[in-house]
Formats: structure tokens, sequence, C-alpha cells
């Protein structure tokens, strides 16, 4: 099965995707466990997760809550929260806050210079030890070798890793993913065990590229929602 433990909906300020898009688009796409982590949000992951079980599809598709948190120090996940997380709280006060929902804490693009919000590297060596999972392929990066060194860093600590599509359009979900035996994913031990017994598989895209396509994706969405004038 595949899994995607970093996407976007429309509870991001900067993607558009409907909440209520989803189903299909996983169902097309194969995803079976898809993390939603909005920036500094939740409510997209829980409403997603309850259209899920309203749709009767909880035994295809498996909805984890998270956050892609702004802290003070750059951007940190969260897996597997109850509750939405504040911004603007230190790399270490974001972990603990983690910690104390039981979740999981995921570094994203984290070796990624050119990614403005990136947690910096000395914020990273004050929670290293706290760092549950490394996204070592993320199909937004500025360069592949980035995706690389976060592979190396995970490897040398015996971390797990994960990919994540990073998605901010409909088009780019399902773009990478960790493929992994069929098995349950409901906990944060689950996730853990799939992890280690799966292979990172993913299509990097060239970021002026995929800002291109950002573009035109959106283009494309205005003008269908225009309605039209007859001349």
């Amino acid at each position: 099965m595949k899994m995607d433990l970093h996407c976007h909906s429309e509870a991001s300020k900067d993607c558009r995707t409907p909440i209520h898009d989803f189903p299909d688009l996983l169902l097309r796409r194969g995803i079976a466990v898809q993390a939603i982590t909005d920036h500094n949000e939740i409510w997209g992951a829980v409403a997603l997760r309850t259209l899920v079980r309203a749709l009767s599809l909880d035994d295809r598709l498996t909805i984890i809550v998270g956050e892609e948190v702004s802290t003070r120090d750059g951007e940190i996940i969260g897996l597997f929260l109850h509750d939405r997380i504040p911004a603007g709280m230190s790399a270490e006060d974001t972990v603990r806050a983690i910690r104390d929902q039981g979740g999981l804490v995921l570094l994203p693009h984290g070796f990624d210079p050119l990614k403005r919000h990136r947690l910096r590297p000395e914020a990273l060596e004050r929670v290293r030890d706290e760092i549950d999972i490394v996204e070592s392929f993320n199909a937004r990066v500025s360069n592949v070798r980035y995706n690389a060194e976060a592979g190396e860093w995970a490897a040398k600590r015996d971390l797990p890793a994960s990919a994540g599509s990073d998605a901010h359009t409909d088009d780019q979900v399902g773009e990478c993913w960790v493929q992994t035996p069929d098995r349950s994913v409901t906990t944060p031990e689950d996730l853990l065990g799939a992890l280690r017994s799966g292979d990172i598989i993913g299509k990097w895209t060239h970021p002026a590229i995929a800002f291109v396509a950002k573009q035109l994706h959106g283009f494309r969405k205005n003008s269908l929602r225009s309605p039209s004038r007859a001349s």
C-alpha cells in the first residue's frame, strides 16, 4: 500500500484543494494512508477523516491528522494530533506539545537551504533526539540532493524515513509515497513499523516547473469557476 505523510488542503492558506475532492483523488491514485498536514491548522484533516467515515471508506483510506507547525525556528510536522498546536513557539516547546498529545515528530524538508521555513540547523541540533521520522523524499525540494542528505541523516540515527508529496494542488497529490505491505495504520506505533518495512518511491519536479504548473493550475480552476458571458 502507499503512504504519503505530507500534504495540504484548503485549510492551508496557500492551497485550494477542497476537502471533498480528496477521497476520489486518493482512491484513483492508490494512496491508502494519507496524512493531511496543513499550515498551523488541523480542521482540514479532521474534516477529511470525518468525510471518509461518512462515506464508509474506512477500510480503504486512513487519514492521519497532522499539522505543519510554524515554530519560531522553522517548520516541524506533528502527526496523530487531537488539538491544533499554536504557531510561534520554540522548536523545543512545539516538540513537547506534539509529545503531550501522544503524537509523532516528523522533520520535513529540513536539509534544503532554499526552503524559507525549514527548521534551522541550530534548532535541529537542539531537538535531534526528539525526531521520530525524517522526510527523506519531498517532491518540492529545490534539488534532489537535499532528499539524499535527509536520508543519510536518518540512516545514521536509525530513524524511519518517509515520503511527502507536499502537495498544494490536487494534481500534486500522490506524487511520492512509501510503498509498504498492506497493514492497519491506526496508531503511531503502527506507522513507525510500516515505515521501517517500506520503500520510498517518488517523482521530483524542478521548483521552477512546479511554480509554473501551479499558476496554470490555478488559472484553469478560476476559469472553470467563472461564469461565461455572452458577447
